[in-house]
């Protein structure tokens, strides 16, 4: 009986120590897309038990609900540790405060908060009032984050060192490495602009995860003349594992010239049912030698289905779905990585670059 009550002792300690989770004893990198229906919404776990997560989805209860079971439920989590927004549209900010009623939330990174709409409509009287329960939750710490900036992460005591920075962000990009001379782009000669993007879409922050050899890109809603400042006139991003599709995979976003210089493995989708799957994104993330596999948090169900991945790569094929995330984890040595859909039972292996 002493024996019982000593292992539940145990194991109740060990529940209430902050950021303990079993993944974290084994040096794993989790990253988890929630589905946010159209929005945005990826939690990083780190070996070390560190949580980063990249916007917040939809206010309303269901976005932050989903957010915080994936957090708290599957990753084990009591807290967020580094909130990033990408931009202030509401389907990337507008979960974060009801969020922070249900966990705490450490660090915020954002563009600053503006006092008029972002999208420079003078006409909007309403934009105080949407930001307000953003401008106004509790965090320990506000940050504005620019091109170049690191946000600090906690090492595990062993294995590879994990790093999360940023590589653009309000339109101004990473500049080259000091005394590095970078050879100019050719692919960049022809390649058109396009009209430009008042909106804060073109503001989003760009960031990079590295650990060991594998690398994830995430833009937000970057759109297409700002990615080329990216790549044009000299490339500025990596080759990566993980392409996180920008702006949902939407034709405004995605220039094929940033594709092409990432060249990524694996793409990961967050769209919905009506939202997404441009034609045009389609066609260039297949048409890369690179990619391997193609992921979507839900199954396009417009009347351009032939713009999907195949269904055994998509969480969610019905309107009416059971919010099904998708997971990668990524192994301690960073050498191989698998990227699975839990509630469906799909599971795949990649080996990093």
């Amino acid at each position: 009986m002493k024996k019982a009550l000593l292992s539940l002792s145990f194991t109740i300690a060990l529940a209430s120590i902050p950021h303990l989770r079993l993944e974290a004893a084994t040096g794993a990198l989790d990253i988890y897309w929630v589905d946010v229906e159209g929005g945005a919404a990826t939690l990083i776990v780190t070996p070390a038990g560190e949580s980063i997560l990249i916007d917040s989805g939809n206010p309303g209860g269901r976005d932050p609900g989903r957010i915080h079971d994936v957090a708290s439920k599957v990753a084990g989590l009591q807290r967020i540790d580094h909130l990033i927004t990408t931009h202030l549209h509401t389907d990337h900010y507008g979960g974060a405060a009801e969020i922070s009623q249900l966990m705490p939330i450490s660090s915020v990174y954002d563009n600053g908060i503006p006092d008029q709409n972002p999208d420079n409509n003078p006409e909007d009287r309403t934009w105080l009032l949407k930001i307000k329960p953003y401008r106004e939750f509790k965090a320990d710490k506000r940050n504005v984050i620019k091109p170049g900036d690191s946000i600090p992460l906690k090492q595990a005591a062993k294995g590879l060192p994990v790093s999360i920075r940023c590589l653009a962000a309000k339109q101004d990009v990473i500049p080259p490495a000091a005394n590095v001379r970078l050879a100019a782009n050719p692919a960049c000669t022809d390649a058109p602009t396009r009209e430009k993007d008042t909106s804060d879409n073109a503001n989003s922050i760009v960031m990079l995860l590295e650990m060991g050899d594998f690398q994830f890109f995430v833009a937000g809603d970057l759109t297409w003349n700002t990615e080329r400042q990216l790549v044009c006139p000299a490339i500025l991003v990596p080759q990566v594992d993980v392409y996180q599709v920008t702006h949902h995979g939407l034709d405004v976003s995605n220039n094929p010239l940033l594709i092409r210089a990432l060249s990524p493995a694996v793409s990961i989708m967050s769209n919905g049912t009506q939202k997404g799957c441009g034609a045009e994104t389609f066609s260039t993330l297949k048409s890369l030698p690179s990619i391997q596999a193609m992921y979507q948090i839900h199954r396009n169900l417009r009347a351009d289905s032939q713009n999907n991945t195949a269904n055994e790569h998509i969480a969610n094929l019905e309107a009416r779905c059971q919010a099904n995330y998708i997971k990668l984890s990524l192994e301690p040595s960073a050498k191989t990585y698998t990227v699975s859909i839990p509630t469906t039972g799909h599971k795949r292996a990649f080996t990093t670059k």
